[in-house]
Parts: C-alpha cells; sequence; structure tokens
C-alpha cells in the first residue's frame, strides 16, 4: 500500500450547532483535511459532506453512501476523516465498515486519531477507539434522557403546545381561551360523534374562525394524553415513557378513557343507543380486567344490562350493584344536588377560571391585537388577513370578559361553606313542610335519566371493587374519587356538611342528620337564619357512650329533627372515647311551625343572608323582611349581577 498511490475521498460530517461550535464545521473541516493530504502527499479525488446527519446507527447518510460506491467502482481507496466518530459511533457499523474495506481493498485514514486500518494493530487499536466512542454517546444519551425526565415531571413539556394550553416560564398551562374547544370536543365524541361529523360542525360554525379542521385533527385531540394531565415520550419508538399528572388536566381521566373504549369502535356509523351506568368502574374479581356491558330487551319493552368477563366467563346484572348503591344514593344525590346545581357552578367558575387568571388573559389578548395592528402597519399582512387575525382575537377577548363578568358576580354571591349546611337544612326540613312543592321541584334517584345517573357516578366514583362469595358476586367496596372525597370530607371534619348516622333516640332504633362540631357562635348564627324561614327550635340532648343512645329532655310531642352535632369538639377532648357522655345540640321542629314567608319559592330558591342573624323569629302573621341570597347560580341571577 506504501507504494500505491493513495486517492482519496475527504469525508466531513456535522450533526449540530454545538459542533460547530467546538470547531467541528464542515469549512473548518475541509481545510485540516486538505492540509493533511498535502503534508501525506496523497491525492484529493473528491469531497463528502453530511450537515445536520449524527452517526448513530440506522441513520442514512447520502454523501457516504456515495463514498463507499466510489470505492466499490475503485475511483478512490483511501478515506480520510478527521476523526473516527466523523465516521460512525457504533462498534456494529465499525465492523462493517472494517470488512466492506478489506473486500475493496481500501483504507482509512484519520488527521486527529491514530488510526491506520492495514495492520491488525491499527485495527485493534481503531476498535479500542470506537468502543469509547459509543460509550460517550451512550452516556450523554443517558444524561439528555434523566433531565428530560426532570424536566417532564416538573411541567417542561417538550414540543408544541397544543389546543387548550400555552407556555408560561417554559410550563404548559390551560390556556382559558380555548380550552372549552377541547372540552367540546371530548362531549361531543363522548356523545356518539364521529370524527368527520365534529370536523364539519367546527367548520360550519367557523370555530376559532377556521375552516380547515380535519377528522385526523379531532382524533390527534382525543388521542393524546396530555389533556387529562399525563405525558408520553417518545410515543412512538419502542420504548415510549409515560409520566402521569405533570400537567394541567382539561377533561378527567374518566371522560378521556371512555372515549379511548369508544374508539375502538366504528366512529362514523356509531352513535351510543345504551348508557352503562358503572362504565370503567368495574373490575373482574379474579383477573382484575375491566369488566365490559352488554344488554338484553325483552319482548315487554324492558332492557337489562349486564357486566361480564370473557376470560373468567363471569356475568352478572346490574341490579347488584344497584341494591348496593340503594343503601347511600339518595343522600349522594341530596349532596349532588346541594354542592352541584347550587355551589358547585360558582365554585368552578373560581377555581378552574381564577379572577387574576382571567384579566391577565385579557392583557395579553389585548397585547396580541396591538401587535397584530402594528403588523399590518408595518405591511405583514394585508387586509384579509389582518381582519382574520383580528376577528379571532377580538372573539377570545369576548369570551374571557363574558367568564369575567361571571366571576364577578359569583364573588357577589359570597357563598360561605356555611352556606351549604343551612341549604341542606332548609331542604330537610321543606320536605317536611313544603313535600308536595318539595316531591315537585327536586329530583330523586329514581327521577335521573340514565344518562344522569351515568354522570352522577363518573363525577363521583373512582371505582367499585367486586368479590367473590361463593359463586355469587358482592360489592367488596366502592372508591370515590379524591378529588370529590377530600373536600366533601373537609366540610364534614369542619361541620359544615352533615351526614347520615343510626342511632339510638331511647328505645327506638332510628337514623338523624350528624354534623361535627362547630363554635357556639356559628351555630347560633345558624340558628338564627333558619328562624327567619322556619320556627325552629333548639334544645341539648346527653349522649351515653358505652351505651351508644341518646336520652332527650323534651317531651315525645310530633316533633321532628333536624339535625344533631356535639356541643364540644370531643375528637380532641376525648380521642380515645372514655368520658361516659358526650352533650348535643338539637334542632328540631314542631308539627304545626309553617314557612312563614309569603312567596313560597323563597324556601327553595333562597336563602336567608347574614345580614339579620340576630332577628328573633315571631309568629306574628305579618311577613318579615330578611335579606336574601340566591342559591341557584343561573343566567338570571347573572343578569342582576350584571346590571347592579
Amino acid at each position: 500500500m506504501n507504494e500505491e498511490k493513495k486517492k482519496c475521498g475527504l469525508y466531513m460530517r456535522v450533526s449540530t450547532e454545538d459542533q460547530a461550535h467546538e470547531g467541528f464545521s464542515l469549512p473548518e473541516q475541509k481545510e485540516r483535511l486538505e492540509a493533511f493530504c498535502k503534508f501525506k502527499g496523497y491525492e484529493i479525488i473528491d469531497y463528502y459532506q453530511d450537515a445536520g446527519i449524527s452517526a448513530k446507527t440506522g441513520n442514512y447518510r447520502p454523501e457516504f453512501e456515495r463514498l463507499k460506491d466510489d470505492i466499490r467502482a475503485k475511483k478512490i481507496n483511501t478515506i480520510i476523516a478527521l476523526k473516527l466518530d466523523r465516521i460512525t459511533r457504533s462498534i456494529y457499523d465499525w465492523e462493517n465498515l472494517i470488512t466492506f474495506l478489506d473486500e475493496n481493498e481500501a483504507y482509512l485514514d484519520c488527521a486527529n486519531d491514530e488510526v491506520n486500518t492495514t495492520t491488525a494493530n491499527g485495527k485493534m487499536i481503531s476498535r479500542l477507539l470506537m468502543s469509547v466512542s459509543q460509550n460517550e454517546i451512550e452516556r450523554t444519551s443517558e444524561r439528555t434522557k434523566v433531565g428530560m425526565a426532570g424536566a417532564i415531571k416538573q411541567g417542561h413539556i417538550p414540543h408544541k403546545a397544543p389546543l387548550g394550553y400555552k407556555r408560561e416560564n417554559k410550563k404548559l398551562v390551560i390556556d382559558y381561551a380555548t380550552k372549552d374547544i377541547v372540552i367540546r370536543i371530548f362531549n361531543l365524541y363522548c356523545d356518539g360523534y364521529s370524527y368527520k361529523k365534529i370536523s364539519n360542525i367546527f367548520n360550519q360554525e367557523k370555530v376559532l374562525d377556521r375552516d380547515n379542521w380535519r377528522d385526523t385533527t379531532i382524533l390527534t385531540i382525543l388521542e393524546n394524553e396530555i389533556y387529562k394531565g399525563d405525558f408520553v415520550h417518545g410515543k412512538r419508538t419502542k420504548h415510549p415513557t409515560y409520566y402521569e399528572d405533570v400537567a394541567p388536566a382539561i377533561i378527567s381521566k374518566e371522560m378521556w378513557e371512555e372515549c379511548q373504549v369508544q374508539k375502538k369502535k366504528n366512529s362514523k356509523s356509531y352513535k351510543r343507543t345504551l348508557t352503562y351506568l358503572y362504565l370503567q368502574k368495574l373490575k373482574c374479581p379474579k383477573c382484575n380486567r375491566i369488566l365490559g356491558g352488554k344488554a338484553t330487551t325483552k319482548k315487554n319493552g324492558n332492557t337489562y344490562f349486564y357486566y361480564y368477563c370473557n376470560d373468567c366467563k363471569i356475568e352478572f346484572k346490574e341490579k347488584v350493584i344497584n341494591d348496593y348503591f340503594s343503601q347511600f344514593i339518595e343522600e349522594l344525590v341530596q349532596y349532588d344536588s346541594v354542592v352541584n346545581q347550587f355551589f358547585l357552578p360558582m365554585i368552578k367558575q373560581k377555581f378552574d377560571e381564577p379572577k387574576e387568571q382571567l384579566e391577565k388573559e385579557i392583557i395579553n389578548q389585548n397585547n396580541k391585537l396591538e401587535r397584530i395592528k402594528k403588523a399590518y402597519i408595518n405591511g405583514a399582512f394585508d387586509i384579509k388577513e389582518y381582519n382574520e387575525e383580528k376577528n379571532i382575537v377580538e372573539k377570545a377577548i369576548k369570551e374571557l370578559e363574558s367568564k369575567l363578568n361571571d366571576t364577578d358576580c359569583a364573588e357577589e354571591l359570597k357563598f360561605t361553606p356555611k352556606d351549604i349546611l343551612l341549604k341542606r337544612d332548609i331542604d330537610f326540613i321543606n320536605k317536611l313542610k313544603l313535600n308536595k312543592e318539595y316531591e315537585e321541584r327536586t329530583k330523586t334517584w329514581k327521577d335521573y335519566t340514565r344518562q344522569e345517573q351515568t354522570e352522577l357516578i363518573m363525577r363521583y366514583i373512582d371505582s367499585i371493587e367486586l368479590a367473590l362469595v361463593g359463586k355469587e358476586i358482592v360489592v367488596k367496596q366502592i372508591n370515590f374519587r379524591d378529588s370529590i372525597c377530600k373536600p366533601c370530607q373537609e366540610l364534614y371534619d369542619n361541620g359544615y356538611i352533615d351526614t347520615i348516622k343510626p342511632m339510638l333516640l331511647g328505645n327506638v332504633l332510628g337514623s338523624v342528620r350528624f354534623s361535627n362540631y362547630l363554635p357556639e357562635d356559628e351555630v347560633s348564627k345558624i340558628i338564627m337564619r333558619l328562624r327567619q324561614y322556619y320556627d325552629v327550635h333548639f334544645a341539648e340532648a346527653t349522649y351515653y357512650v358505652d351505651r351508644q343512645m341518646f336520652y332527650f329532655n323534651f317531651k315525645e310531642d310530633n316533633s321532628a329533627i333536624v339535625r344533631v352535632f356535639p356541643l364540644q369538639d370531643y375528637y380532641k377532648l376525648d380521642p380515645e372515647g372514655k368520658m361516659p357522655t358526650y352533650e348535643f345540640g338539637i334542632i328540631y321542629i314542631n308539627e304545626e311551625d309553617k314557612f312563614q314567608m309569603q312567596d313560597i319559592n323563597s324556601a327553595f330558591d333562597f336563602i336567608p343572608d347574614e345580614s339579620n342573624d340576630d332577628v328573633i323569629y315571631t309568629k306574628d302573621g305579618a311577613p318579615i323582611s330578611i335579606g336574601v341570597k340566591p342559591v341557584k347560580f343561573d343566567e338570571e341571577n347573572k343578569d342582576k349581577c350584571s346590571e347592579e
């Protein structure tokens, strides 16, 4: 080889800007290699440059392939490169290259590495250098993965922010100007609309002033885990990494999973005709897989629902779960009625779309509008493009201002946790005293449609654990969602919501509404507010801890107990239950006590406010002028708030 004239091909490669910063730019490589060949006396036949391509296994490098073709054609017999890692960083690829060079009587020479492939020792040294290079790239890859994982867990999600989100301080946050569009897509799909149907609706309505919505766009949104707060990195690789709860969720995990189940069906022809109450909530007691649902319709027109596991050959009627639910479902419905129908819209508005966030977003949109105007003045837009962009932003501002107005109204109403307790007390009395009106106005579980029942179960229930007793399926435990249980438990612990408890009332076993300890002044205010509607009474009772029995010191007439509560915080005073007796307060109402307001609607649509909490209620026949606040946060109240 020493006597043979070396006809060289100069191979240069750069993959990133960092390499250019380190002196690996293509022009600089070319300059060094030309100087090297001049010093060695090599003849330069051609130049081969691959830009922006790494040397990882599997990457196609067109210029390197052209170089190999020229070696096969005997046009050149030597590859000249700056360093070995310019050729490859893979031991596997390097072994293949050595074999290729041997077969074609060609060689490799590197300007910065002592690589000589003409001898056995030279080949051994090149393999050692290649091992070091591959180790370096693998370690770099590991460090990158660790750094990426840490960033993702802190909310720094890579890639472009999807619809419904934007970036603040490099983190993904909810974009309140577009999040409702995402929610609507999931709701429509969950209701049986296909991707195409949704995109057609959006194009007809020109959502976001666009008429180019496609079914693939809708599908991409529905498949994106980010909308339930999760993120999958490397989704299209062999080893994707799943990260839970790393971004603020726009829709619930239950809703997302429901859409994935439906996606397995033919979305273009599928329209839900049957509603399963416990879909995605039941798991097989044997294999722990999510149970499927099916239904049969008899000749009498009645439909019977079943849940089953194909693998374990388990099947049972929906009635098994319904019977268990009946023990507490009415209480859950009452809680849902008070908290969701009356207070949750206000609470949700304040927490999901806080006033400060809305105000900040309006400022951002106004700034965007100014930038669009300046861009138009400077000639960046024509008049058509300017109007399109301006309409999009102005529409977003209008929607944000409407939401801000709702939030201002919600804050003006000033609901408190005590209002929840007060409303539940009034509802209980209304059921006794105004039963006809109560039944007309109040929906019970049996009045709910199956769709409404499903929505309530989805809202509150996380999963239902089943067990096999012999051959019978029984409900082992119902797991409520933390997002619901936690605030509900906090309200109960702090004395602001009641629960039904079985109690021995003298010699009679019954159940009463029970709430936790509240300070005496707060109890007094609630009672005085109740007395503005009803002539409620207060008494005290002794509870005998060892016998678990109440003793009441008032006559047995036709009184009805509204609520029972401890007069002291016995959880702190007696955590081990060693005290012989506890003292309880009792709010009750007599049979002859009636609602005294002129407008009976007040009993259902309003609650007494705190302005007259020192009023002593008297039965003088004349209506008392009292301050009230509406409990239904609806459009009518919104309009009143706007007028004020």
